[in-house]
């Protein structure tokens, strides 16, 4: 680990990860294997210095999205204290840490242990939250993973997943998004809207879609390919951890394209009571609960790699013998990435 500012670098002779010790964000990934050392997460400071923690892959609790009018007055941020707040660092190698922070105005303590064995192209995330009070609460829980330009371009690059069922978010007003609003239909096509695995050939609005994770598995994926650059991050999760993705699909004019892959608790980022009154969506709980005075624990694992040309969809991610597989089974392909640690 180097304390090199803004963040704290984490190396495995095959992966670097960037690591903000206020607000814990991944605030960049990158493969050594790759000779471009193409971020493979969103970096908004390469646009703007305004957005602080939040960029990358940045973490979502207690809250995701927007707050109500009694909750801002409160204090309470959009999106949580959670990224908000420097973390303690409390043991650190040269690639692992452990992080802690406290919540204050959640009454939660939160600890975070990311670790990669050496060369080996995957990234262990261990989370723990606490809860200091005495009743039962509804949780809001997302990983807001995020892809952004460069490494997401118009046309090129594509994003598959383990899951199914989706639909269209219900905003006030149509003004937001290009999509209808609401509208139920199977992963990948929009009818009217073409194919969503594949990121616009034009600019546009901000559009966001909610999608149930499959509920025939127990490890679901989602995953991004640059095509133009044979280049993949993913990640694998559990899916009794977080059955839902949230996309938040966004191609503004000034080219500072953001694709969130949002796994998570719930399949929106909205308040707390939209949340529970949507529930159940497609058959399924829109949140979870933290029981009084107890623990959740979730865990993940985040993956880059160099791909073959041609490589172009992921219909599968797995854990197999120690390794990880990722098959491209349209096109006969797989690449294999090998993996030590738990799951």
């Amino acid at each position: 680990m180097h304390a090199r500012s803004p963040g704290l670098r984490f190396s495995n002779g095959v992966l670097e990860l960037v690591v903000l010790p206020h607000g814990g964000a991944f605030a960049s990934l990158t493969l050594d294997a790759d000779e471009k050392h193409t971020n493979l997460v969103w970096d908004p400071a390469r646009f703007s210095q305004d957005f602080g923690p939040s960029q990358g892959h940045f973490l979502c609790v207690d809250g995701f999205g927007p707050v109500t009018a009694a909750e801002r007055a409160a204090g309470l941020p959009d999106h949580g204290e959670a990224n908000k707040l420097p973390w303690e660092v409390v043991r650190a190698t040269s690639s692992s840490a452990t992080f802690r922070v406290r919540l204050p105005l959640g009454q939660e303590r939160l600890t975070r242990t990311i670790a990669m064995a050496p060369n080996e192209q995957v990234v262990l995330v261990e989370t723990e939250l606490e809860s200091e009070v005495a009743f039962d609460r509804v949780i809001l829980w997302a990983e807001h993973a995020t892809i952004g330009a460069p490494f997401l371009g118009l046309g090129k690059t594509v994003v598959d997943q383990s899951a199914k069922r989706c639909r269209t978010k219900t905003y006030d007003d149509a003004g937001p998004s290009r999509f209808p609003m609401g509208q139920d239909f199977e992963w990948q096509i929009l009818p009217g809207h073409g194919d969503l695995r594949v990121a616009p050939e034009k600019s546009g609005r901000m559009e966001h879609i909610g999608c149930l994770m499959d509920e025939t598995r127990e490890d679901e994926f989602i995953t991004a390919i640059a095509t133009d650059e044979n280049l993949l991050i993913g990640y694998l999760f559990r899916r009794r951890d977080f059955p839902w993705v949230q996309h938040w699909m966004h191609y503004p004019a000034d080219g500072a394209y953001a694709w969130g892959l949002e796994f998570g608790m719930q399949p929106y980022d909205m308040t707390r009571a939209e949340i529970v009154a949507l529930s159940p969506m497609f058959g399924t709980l829109t949140f979870r609960w933290l029981p009084a005075k107890s623990k959740l624990e979730t865990r993940f694992l985040m993956f880059a790699t160099k791909v073959p040309p041609g490589f172009e969809g992921v219909s599968d991610v797995r854990l197999e013998n120690g390794k990880l597989v990722i098959e491209d089974e349209t096109r006969a392909k797989r690449v294999t990435l090998d993996y030590s640690g738990p799951w």
